[in-house]
């Protein structure tokens, strides 16, 4: 097959394509410049796309002897990753941008672009597994190495997508034999550290980065009575569940610790109150994406949730509702905020995703 491997500069994806390579594909490199900071560097392990990625990327397709271009998708990249990010935050929800970005980015407009150059899929460095089965039914599943897994932030792919996507990693145990295979292969990346946090907030400060870019807009911290307790600089950079940098001037009358509970940049206020306050037995996602058509959920299913990218999945059920999922949880859990990616999963296969509502 023609495929096209988007080489991060990173080693997962160096190593993605090599797996390509020697299976007998015909591979081409691609590194999607996503940055409009063409000066932008690496902070150690914080940030990606810069100068030393694009220099890395091309180094590691030299060594595999393809073909290597540089397409420029920042601005795709800004108008639908980021500004999505600042909207939802200012909306006071809390998105994911790592989802959107393997939505709109690494599974949309990079897949538009390899179909319509002729490419029969792509290749990524994502740790996930693909497994088609004899009916022809392609399912999307959890990495063996489960502290890698990415099966979270892909769900949103679709169907469609999944088709014509490769992940040469998903059956790899450790991180630790992907550097060794790069050592072995000589890529020079074999030892680069991994990125992580918001690749476009390369320092790390999420609420310094939403002031910069929405200002400030002060406003009151209340209790769950209404009573004033504290003031913020914008509600929008403040997620249920949260209880770390609230600046409270005094503790709550029983002195237990207090978490956000609402966030209302209508009114621009933040609502703070005890933990009991923050447990939930029901999910609802709209958006939903269904990754498995040989199962019907008109009638509820049997099914782990999971919120976050390495959270706990939580026993429940699951139904569709148009393009809803609604998950009935078996026991309660708590700091659920609306905006965040609902990934329902049957044993270690990924059934759907949604976005939380409430």
């Amino acid at each position: 097959m023609r495929v096209l491997a988007a080489l991060s500069g990173g080693v997962d994806s160096a190593v993605a394509a090599a797996r390509a390579v020697e299976a007998g594909h015909d591979v081409t490199g691609v590194h999607m410049a996503l940055s409009r900071n063409r000066d932008l560097h690496r902070n150690g392990s914080r940030g990606c796309c810069s100068i030393e990625d694009a220099n890395d990327a091309r180094r590691a397709a030299d060594n595999l002897g393809i073909p290597y271009y540089v397409w420029d998708l920042s601005d795709e990249f800004h108008d639908t990753v980021v500004a999505d990010f600042l909207s939802e935050y200012e909306a006071g929800r809390t998105p994911n941008p790592c989802v959107r970005c393997n939505e709109h980015i690494k599974f949309e407009t990079l897949l538009e672009r390899a179909s319509a150059l002729g490419f029969d899929a792509v290749v990524t460095g994502h740790y996930a597994r693909i497994d088609v089965r004899d009916d022809g039914v392609r399912e999307l599943h959890r990495a063996a190495d489960a502290a890698k897994d990415q099966s979270y932030v892909l769900a949103v792919m679709g169907p469609d997508k999944l088709a014509r996507s490769m992940f040469p990693l998903g059956i790899t145990t450790s991180k630790s034999q992907v550097r060794a295979e790069a050592a072995a292969r000589g890529l020079g990346v074999s030892n680069k550290p991994d990125s992580y946090d918001i690749c476009f907030v390369a320092d790390g400060d999420t609420k310094g980065f939403l002031e910069r870019e929405l200002g400030e807009r002060p406003g009151d911290i209340v209790d769950d009575s209404g009573a004033v307790v504290g003031a913020h600089t914008g509600a929008y950079a403040y997620t249920v569940g949260q209880r770390k940098g609230l600046g409270l001037g005094r503790p709550a009358p029983d002195g237990r610790p207090r978490y956000v509970t609402e966030v209302d940049t209508v009114r621009n206020v933040v609502t703070v109150g005890p933990e009991t306050l923050l447990s939930v037995s029901t999910l609802v996602g709209e958006k939903a994406v269904w990754l498995a058509p040989d199962v019907s959920a008109d009638e509820p299913v049997r099914c782990e949730a999971q919120v976050r990218a390495h959270g706990e999945p939580a026993p429940g059920a699951v139904r569709r509702d148009g393009d809803r999922l609604i998950v009935e949880l078996d026991a309660p859990i708590r700091g659920i905020a609306a905006g965040q990616s609902l990934v329902v999963y049957a044993g270690s296969r990924v059934l759907g995703q949604a976005t939380l509502t409430r």
